[in-house]
């Protein structure tokens, strides 16, 4: 089985290999190629392969899994998301394709100055780097435990056969590359969902209906959540759906990069908009494949994964099921989780390169091309090895609890840009250049203390991902506070 799967990664490999030989071959491999993608993308391609970048280890395991305990509730999340998706269309599309930008923070520079730009690109940074190599680890360790452990050979050789293979592919192409692999990554992606799908229709004797009607029959299939105090209250899942898009894909640079690949800004909006139309299909995938997991456990008595106390672990669901089954759906689960991987972290290297190039080194007003380039070049392998030594250095704390905290995280690290786009955007106020990194770093300090003393300071309300609007808002008052000094 190891050397299958192994045979199955190393293949899938060279599929990257020879679109990267393909999309890099003819034309330009220049600084506008890595960047942009010489501006040339068909808005089908990128709205297809955005959702194997929008995905993650964590997400092909999380959502299936996530019917465990919360049924198809997660639905109005995903409502939401097609809400954020227009905004992100019709709001800050046009403003990033009348700028011209390359790099999405140039803005908070042209709007406020050069110390907000690198408050800006330094928090997404930050976010990128530490949530995308934690996803990258995800899929390191599922390869290390069902492949290299059994052969003694250590975490670190797969981390780094990992960061190796991403650094080749991206390190000429850069964008170009990237936006033509994401189709191959999403593809597999999905074939990983729907073969799990079909195989286990196929054990159980059942066709798709049937399936579904079990389901709603068991209670797995419950949509809205309607106790206003619960945690996923449809409306509150619908909200936060929205705010999640427009933060997490609208001003965050490795989403948005691929989007500015579009030749114009109406190609880029229909790309936006299919998107969101698409990820209500692929989420219904998903969730489909997780009423199916718990069907098959229910009907043939497997047992549900569960931790050292007894607990049903969820996100365990999906990979227990796909090796119980057997050697196909073990291939496809790691076929699909490889994928996953590899969407997650070729556009955020390209992507950390581009902030670091544009919004710190502003390299592309100085330098000429060669060392445009070979800076270039530089900034690339130097994130590819911060991305090894994140990984590396996770492995020993590695438990559910903190995967489970990214989400939280990038309530604290996006909400700052939350507040600045808003303030930027909806006001004609100027705020003082040098007080904007006090307030968008004393603004999660302070959600962070109320998070954490919500219950006791506030009648036991838990503040759930409405920490990020909370965020956004002490940031766009505090901007409206530090009101630039006037000259003599």
């Amino acid at each position: 089985m190891q050397l299958t799967i192994l045979i199955c990664f190393v293949l899938y490999t060279l599929l990257l290999f020879a679109v990267m030989w393909l999309t890099s071959r003819k034309g330009s491999n220049g600084n506008d190629a890595f960047f942009r993608a010489g501006r040339k993308s068909p808005w089908f391609v990128v709205a297809y392969g955005m959702i194997g970048a929008s995905l993650s280890g964590v997400t092909f395991m999380s959502v299936p899994g996530g019917v465990y305990s919360g049924q198809f509730t997660y639905m109005p999340l995903v409502i939401g998301y097609v809400l954020g998706y227009a905004v992100i269309a019709f709001v800050l599309l046009p403003l990033y394709y009348k700028l011209n930008l390359t790099s999405i923070y140039t803005y908070l520079e042209q709007r406020f100055g050069g110390h907000s730009e690198r408050t800006g690109a330094l928090f997404f940074i930050v976010s990128r780097l530490l949530g995308s190599a934690l996803r990258m680890y995800l899929v390191v360790f599922v390869l290390y435990e069902f492949v290299f452990k059994e052969w003694g050979i250590p975490f670190w050789v797969p981390a780094v056969v990992f960061i190796a293979i991403i650094l080749l592919y991206t390190f000429r192409g850069g964008l170009k590359t990237v936006v033509w692999t994401d189709t191959l990554q999403t593809t597999f992606l999905l074939l990983a969902a729907a073969a799990a799908v079909m195989a286990i229709l196929k054990n159980l004797g059942i066709n798709y209906v049937e399936l579904m009607h079990q389901s709603a029959e068991a209670g797995y299939t419950r949509v809205m959540e309607t106790d206003p105090s619960h945690n996923k209250f449809w409306l509150k899942q619908v909200l936060s759906g929205m705010f999640i898009t427009i933060t997490m894909t609208g001003l965050d640079q490795d989403m948005m990069q691929k989007n500015l690949t579009c030749p114009t800004l109406r190609s880029a909006q229909k790309n936006v908009l299919t998107s969101s139309l698409l990820f209500v299909v692929v989420n219904l995938l998903f969730l489909s494949l997780g009423a199916a997991l718990l069907t098959y456990c229910a009907n043939t008595g497997l047992p549900l994964p569960v931790n050292d106390i007894g607990q049903v672990v969820p996100d365990k669901i999906f990979p227990w099921v796909a090796f119980n089954l057997g050697p196909f759906t073990a291939i496809v689960f790691i076929l699909g989780m490889v994928a996953a991987g590899y969407s997650s972290a070729d556009g955020t290297l390209t992507a950390l390169t581009t902030t670091l190039c544009y919004d710190f080194l502003h390299f592309d007003r100085y330098a000429n091309e060669r060392k445009q380039l070979r800076l270039r070049r530089l900034v690339h392998v130097g994130f590819a090895l911060l991305y090894l030594l994140v990984i590396i250095a996770f492995r020993p704390f590695h438990n559910q609890s903190l995967i489970d905290t990214l989400f939280d995280v990038a309530g604290f690290t996006y909400g700052p840009l939350l507040g600045m786009y808003a303030f930027g955007l909806f006001t004609k106020r100027k705020a003082d250049d040098r007080i904007v990194p006090i307030v968008a770093v004393l603004a999660p300090v302070i959600c962070y203390v109320l998070k954490t003393h919500s219950e006791q300071w506030l009648w036991g309300y838990r503040f759930g991902f409405e920490i990020l609007l909370l965020n956004g808002l002490i940031t766009f008052i505090g901007l409206i506070l530090a009101k630039p000094r006037r000259s003599a």
